[in-house]
């Protein structure tokens, strides 16, 4: 998209913000909102790092963010926070430009992650995402912000559950909301939580944008507009879709599962260092029923 004169930007930003607000009203605005007011996400006086990436997740997020703060009676302040892990030139002046067209005040700081995860044959990945979120809480705290918020979407929260399920052995979700538990005051939100993914992408498509896939230095199939394959999440993806095909309910009954666990029928569960087996009280449960 070759916008160069400040009237052509301010259009489009403008439509791009009207299709939010009107044309995807149900499947983005609406499920946004709720999304904050069903997990009580901002409180009024929040000051609000919108940690953005470069991607279609994070710069939606931001819009939505911006237009909630234009419009809502609760007060709170933003800050869009952007961190260069150690990005090509390419990929970050692609970062800044988007930035640009949407109209988002970006604040920009450099961290040596990149450098540090290529020394690191054992999933770099994972030690990759655990670095980034600690520089942003730092960043953000520095910054005066008591919150960060991610561009994770419903389809992550799904495809975490089947992942916790089949690789790790566990029931667990990704939470719509979290405390730090290294950065004292400091929480973690995630206001597109009821967004889904495919209502994302007709969104970018409809106001022909283009935003960075992965920008990872370490792995071939990270482009900008190429997709990143094999990995856990991907397989996921592909699971989820062929459920779909059989029980178009199928995703919701997965996200509500984790909402609505019945303890009565489980066989184990912890909450922090303490363990409970069915057999705890078993016995005690059927003197009582007598």
């Amino acid at each position: 998209m070759n916008l160069k004169s400040k009237d052509e930007i301010m259009e489009k930003y403008k439509e791009i913000e009207k299709s939010i607000i009107k044309k995807y009203r149900k499947e983005i605005w609406k499920r946004f909102v709720n999304g904050i007011n069903d997990y009580n996400l901002i409180q009024n006086g929040d000051k609000i790092a919108v940690c953005i990436s470069g991607g279609k997740d994070s710069m939606l997020l931001a819009k939505c963010m911006q237009e909630l703060q234009r419009h809502w009676q609760v007060k709170f302040e933003l800050v869009f926070l952007v961190m260069d892990p150690g990005y090509n030139p390419y990929n970050r002046k692609v970062i800044e430009d988007n930035a640009k067209l949407l109209n988002i005040p970006i604040t920009i700081f450099e961290s040596p992650i990149f450098d540090v995860v290529a020394e690191v044959e054992d999933t770099p990945c994972y030690l990759c995402a655990r670095m980034r979120r600690g520089y942003l809480y730092k960043e953000a705290k520095d910054l005066g912000c008591n919150k960060i918020a991610l561009g994770h979407h419903f389809d992550d929260v799904i495809e975490t559950i089947l992942m916790s399920m089949l690789y790790s052995g566990q029931i667990k979700t990704m939470m719509p909301k979290l405390h730090s538990t290294n950065y004292e005051g400091m929480e973690l939100i995630r206001p597109l939580y009821l967004v889904k993914e495919a209502d994302i992408v007709a969104w970018v498509r409809y106001n022909e944008l283009s935003f960075i896939q992965c920008a990872c230095r370490l792995t071939e199939h990270c482009s900008v507009s190429g997709q990143g394959g094999g990995s856990k999440r991907q397989e996921m993806k592909n699971l989820i879709k062929k459920f779909r095909q059989i029980n178009p309910h199928i995703e919701m009954n997965i996200f509500r599962s984790v909402h609505d666990i019945n303890l009565e029928t489980v066989i184990g569960y912890h909450k922090k260092e303490k363990s409970y087996q069915f057999l705890d009280d078993y016995e005690k449960i059927l003197n009582e029923n007598d």
